[in-house]
């Protein structure tokens, strides 16, 4: 049986990625170590971390004055990080409420004695949709934060806020590298590796020159400037997480770039949101104009029906489609290495599913 990992992160990898992996194991480029040991310092190592970031440049055409940066701590330490680091004129950011790791951004920002504005909020309605900007931004704003894809919702900005000439800060984790975004339209991005990127351990972090160097006496492991300088090697870098990520970036080059993964991504979303629209069992709350390309939130609007559909799915070899619980239901998330026949053996079943499920209710009424 074909399984199919739904996961939201940890989440799929390539399977030729995989399988390199495996082949590469025991011994990385005839060393005789495996990955897994060799010195970050040492030219093995150091051609990995250097190809990344090269060919990571060339995906997103990152320009010369943006730094990128392999950090450890997930996504979550950059909640800590970029307000540490960015704001430090006025240690005043603006942030758009656009579900629970946007809320979660602005609880850490504020811990590290961050003022946060709230510019706009979804929670009116569920989060179902994107928020918008209220008014105008306050220019004196050391920057504005954004979650790019929202994980647990289910929604994604396409057209990003026009936020003047302050910085604006994207959260990208989970649509990193999946969906096309112009690298100058934004001060910094920040993104978790596990979902679109490799395995978990690995973040980066994608800042303008000019706006790091700007704080003073940081704890070194969040200092945005030491890591540039030390080339993200200030300690001993997750080397595996990097090196894994490194080949899923040379698959990605393979795969055609980043314009025909965006569209791979948009035909896999539309397949299941094109059978989800017309269903009468199975339901997505979400504003179309918002959907996410990556995660895909849905419910029958019966948690026991929900938690059958999701049984019979695993039993299929479709796995990890519960959803949040925060939100409940199910949730598909069509990362890039989800492949198309993926989404239709979930369509194929959720269709027999809702089939069957008809039958019986016919059945039951007419008993």
């Amino acid at each position: 049986m074909t399984t199919y990992n739904f996961a939201a992160g940890p989440a799929v990898m390539p399977k030729p990625v995989i399988d390199q992996i495996q082949a590469e194991l025991p011994s990385f480029q005839g060393s005789g170590m495996s990955i897994m040991e060799i010195s970050h310092r040492s030219a093995l190592f150091d051609q990995v971390i250097s190809d990344a970031e090269a060919d990571l440049r060339e995906l997103m055409g990152i320009p010369a004055n943006y730094r990128v940066l392999f950090f450890q701590g997930g996504g979550t330490l950059q909640f800590t990080a970029a307000p540490l680091n960015l704001a430090t004129k006025h240690h005043h950011i603006g942030l758009l409420d656009s579900g629970h790791w946007a809320s979660r951004a602005a609880d850490e920002a504020r811990r590290v004695g961050t003022k946060v504005d709230i510019l706009g909020t979804a929670a009116d309605n569920h989060f179902t949709a994107l928020p918008t900007l209220d008014q105008p931004v306050d220019q004196a704003l050391d920057y504005v934060h954004l979650t790019t894809n929202n994980t647990i919702e289910g929604t994604a900005y396409t057209m990003l806020p026009q936020t003047g000439h302050v910085p604006l800060v994207a959260d990208m984790s989970s649509n990193f590298l999946g969906q096309q975004y112009q690298v100058t339209d934004f001060g910094m991005i920040f993104a978790g590796a596990q979902k679109n990127l490799g395995p978990a351990g690995l973040t980066i972090v994608i800042v303008r020159d000019d706006l790091i160097g700007q704080a003073q006496n940081l704890p070194s492991m969040l200092d945005y400037q030491l890591f540039a300088d030390k080339r993200s090697m200030f300690n001993t870098p997750p080397v595996f997480a990097i090196y894994a990520a490194g080949l899923v970036l040379k698959w990605l080059k393979a795969q055609g770039g980043l314009a025909a993964m965006e569209q791979r991504n948009r035909d896999k979303a539309a397949l299941l949101y094109d059978f989800l629209d017309q269903s009468k069992l199975f339901t997505s709350h979400v504003k179309p104009a918002d959907r996410s390309l990556m995660n895909m939130p849905f419910v029958t609007g019966k948690p026991a029906l929900d938690a059958q559909v999701i049984a019979g799915a695993t039993d299929r070899g479709l796995l990890n489609l519960k959803g949040h619980r925060l939100v409940g239901g199910m949730r598909a998330s069509l990362y890039n290495a989800m492949p198309k026949a993926g989404v239709q053996a979930l369509v194929d079943y959720l269709a027999d599913f809702e089939a069957t499920h008809a039958k019986e209710e016919l059945t039951d009424v007419s008993n």
